[in-house]
């Protein structure tokens, strides 16, 4: 034992040196370190702050569009991306794992909430554990989670399955005047984070506008990256996109929405485009299209890319009369009065002639009457003979057909003025050959509702900074022209009242009740594959511009409705005058334009007119607003009807019987009130087919009436006369497919 002691001690000894030895370097190291603050020539202190520091990035919202009153008509909103873990290492508790255990479960239970098939997310989910990768996403499916669907899928408890938060852009009112607004996609950036870019309408256009710029923030983390209670901060704030106000009003956009949303299912028209408009302003209060889509899904928009009401121009038709019309009235070259003969026009000899929309016209009538009727020949002649080419292109720039309006769309378009031949001028008079945009139409318009000032068509009001609520851009009215004096504008609306006022006039299908407008027809070819214009009685562009009240209009809308199904019949104005009436009316009512007055119409009775002078008499009833017919060639009155002592209303006939052989009127456009009182006085036997207004009567006008004659009529309404005018007369004869020149209807 004790030979070993010794060697026991000097082991002691030298396991002691040692390890104050080394103890001795630690010392030295510690303090080297603690004075120096460097580790292998790295700072600690950068070291540190590289591990333990975080960045991070504070989305900026990207600005809040809004309808001129204020309501939400595109916003930013939470959104989740699904996420699922597949790392097996996450889970540290068995009992509690943190990553996808059982895919074909977990697919089962995510297809219930997400638009993916099962089989697709179980695909995913293995593929990626083959890969070994640490966590897969779900594409499209599984971006923009609205808050509720994430509650839903975190109430499953799924292991591995979590969640990312952002932001998406919510448009509350679904296909809402969707091309106007258009939308914006999240694009990723290269850091990695998603930015929300405008793709269409406003959303592209003031880009720049609602886009903010992301902040940031610096902190100090613990190992596991949680925030340090006394760590350092620093925060950069993010700067919210600034926000937009329109001057759609979200209740009269819906008006047209919903009445668009009616035509298409009752008619299936390949396409519809209206506008709404202040004339004072030059606001678009509504403008929509079909087909549509949603700005959020996407649905939809394979259908319809463009702004059909800015980005594209077409042959606008007969509407395009109404800017002729008031070039001459302004010129004092038309006189309403004036006769002319219907039917066909030779601007040159070497021209082949132009037709009115029946083919054959109307005889020889006024220039009045050829407005009501739309007849191609009266504007065509009006071009020519009345202002003159020269004369007539100038207003075509007056009323800036030939350049874009400026509105604050994308994309905008201009008209193309065809104005070269002397074919190509005259039917550019009355909508042919020459495209124009509606939105032209409108800003053209604003002139005759306006009082002859011709306003710039603008869709915002303002642009709002979103934290301050400080205007940055002020959408002011602006008169771009005065292509007319406000006299003349109230002649043209005058005119085109009777459009809608006169039996004989296009318009028939537009009036409303309580409310004066004033406006015109429109049915324009549309030119096919090969570049000739299709045929059949359904193929055209029909549309209705129109102003309301007619003294003093607050409102202008244009519908145009392309090839609707109308069973091969024509008639346009159906599906046009089922947007333009109902929105009309109800945004009157809801901006409370009260409806004209109406006076009660004066009720009097007839007095015994016989033994009287003819001519006194014609006097005194014109006087009292009373029309009178006159038959026979006496200056006597031997015969009355009504009888003495009847009660009238203003402007009904009054028959007066003279002495001398009874001649029949034209009894065209009367009523069958009317027509019995020529019967009753002249003793004839009445027959009587159909319902509305005469059209056709067997006894011809000033052939002679004998008494126990009969008298048949044929009675119409303005849509049957209509019908027959515009399709089985174009039908039978063809003269639309005879002759290229004369493609407009109306």
């Amino acid at each position: 034992m004790n030979k070993k002691q010794p060697y026991m001690n000097l082991g002691a000894a030298c396991l002691f040196g040692l390890f104050g030895l080394l103890f001795f370097v630690l010392l030295i190291r510690y303090f080297t370190i603690q004075i120096t603050g460097e580790v292998g020539g790295q700072a600690l202190a950068a070291k540190a702050e590289q591990k333990y520091s975080r960045n991070g990035v504070l989305q900026a919202s990207r600005g809040t569009i809004f309808d001129r009153n204020g309501e939400v008509v595109a916003e930013d909103t939470a959104a989740y991306t699904l996420i699922a873990v597949l790392d097996k290492r996450m889970t540290t508790n068995p009992k509690e794992p943190h990553h996808v255990k059982d895919p074909s479960f977990t697919a089962k239970e995510l297809a219930k909430y997400i638009k993916m098939d099962e089989s697709e997310i179980y695909k995913i989910l293995t593929d990626g554990m083959k890969k070994k990768r640490f966590q897969v996403e779900f594409g499209r499916a599984g971006r923009d989670i609205s808050h509720e669907t994430k509650i839903k899928i975190e109430a499953l408890k799924l292991p591995g399955i979590t969640f990312t938060r952002d932001s998406k852009r919510f448009y509350p009112n679904g296909v809402f005047a969707s091309h106007l607004v258009g939308y914006a996609d999240r694009i990723e950036q290269k850091d990695g984070t998603y930015k929300s870019i405008g793709k269409m309408g406003i959303e592209k256009a003031f880009n720049k506008d609602l886009t903010g710029k992301n902040g940031e923030i610096n902190y100090e983390s613990d190992l596991w990256g949680y925030l340090l209670p006394d760590g350092n901060e620093k925060i950069k704030a993010a700067q919210n996109g600034n926000d937009i106000y329109l001057t759609i009003d979200q209740k009269i956009q819906t008006f047209l929405e919903d009445a668009m949303n009616k035509v298409v299912k009752d008619y299936k028209p390949k396409k519809i485009i209206a506008i709404v408009a202040d004339p004072k302003t030059g606001e678009i209060l509504a403008m929509g299209q079909r087909p549509s889509f949603h700005p959020r899904t996407k649905e939809g928009i394979d259908e319809g890319w463009h702004n059909e009401a800015v980005e594209t121009s077409f042959e606008p038709g007969s509407t395009m009369k109404i800017f002729t019309l008031a070039a001459a009235v302004q010129e004092n070259v038309f006189n309403p009065n004036e006769l002319y003969k219907s039917g066909s026009y030779q601007v040159t000899n070497k021209d082949k002639a132009i037709h009115d929309h029946n083919g054959s016209g109307w005889g020889t009538i006024s220039y009045l009457e050829g407005v009501q009727r739309s007849s191609n020949v009266a504007f065509a002649k009006i071009a020519k003979e009345k202002l003159g080419f020269e004369r007539f292109r100038e207003y075509l720039t007056k009323f800036g057909f030939d350049k874009p309006t400026g509105i604050e769309l994308p994309d905008e378009t201009s008209g193309k003025i065809q104005f070269t031949y002397p074919i190509e001028k005259i039917t550019t008079a009355y909508g042919q050959g020459t495209a124009i945009t509606p939105i032209q139409q409108i800003q053209a318009a604003t002139a005759i509702a306006n009082g002859g000032k011709m306003m710039k068509p603008h869709v915002v009001e303002k642009v709002v900074d979103h934290n301050t609520g400080e205007i940055i851009k002020d959408g002011s009215p602006e008169v771009v022209g005065t292509p007319i004096s406000a006299e003349t504008a109230k002649k043209v609306r005058d005119i085109l009242e009777t459009v809608v006022t006169s039996p004989k006039g296009t318009g028939v299908r537009y009036k409303i009740d309580g409310y004066s407008v004033a406006g015109k027809t429109g049915t324009a070819n549309i030119p096919g594959p090969d570049g000739k214009y299709l045929k059949g009685a359904d193929n055209y562009m029909f549309s209705f511009l129109g102003m309301a009240p007619k003294d003093d209009p607050k409102l202008i809308v244009y519908v145009a409705v392309q090839q609707p199904d109308l069973d091969g019949t024509g008639q346009g104005a159906l599906p046009v005058s089922a947007i333009f009436n109902p929105v009309m009316k109800n945004s009157l009512h809801y901006l409370n334009i009260q409806p004209s007055t109406i006076e009660k119409t004066t009720v009097n009775k007839l007095t015994n007119l016989k033994g009287q002078s003819v001519d006194e008499t014609v006097k005194l009833l014109k006087a009292q607003g009373l029309e009178t017919v006159v038959l026979g060639k006496g200056n006597e009155v031997i015969g009355q009807m009504p009888e003495a002592g009847t009660s009238i209303l203003e402007g009904e006939k009054i028959i007066l019987q003279t002495d001398g052989q009874l001649l029949a009127p034209d009894l065209t456009g009367w009523s069958l009130r009317d027509v019995m009182k020529i019967a009753n006085i002249s003793g004839l036997k009445l027959n009587s087919k159909g319902k509305g207004y005469v059209n056709q009567q067997n006894i011809k006008p000033k052939t002679p009436l004998n008494k126990g004659d009969f008298l048949i009529v044929d009675l119409k309404t303005p849509e049957e006369q209509w019908k027959n005018e515009t399709g089985t007369k174009k039908d039978v004869k063809g003269t639309q497919e005879e002759k290229p020149e004369e493609k407009v209807k109306d």
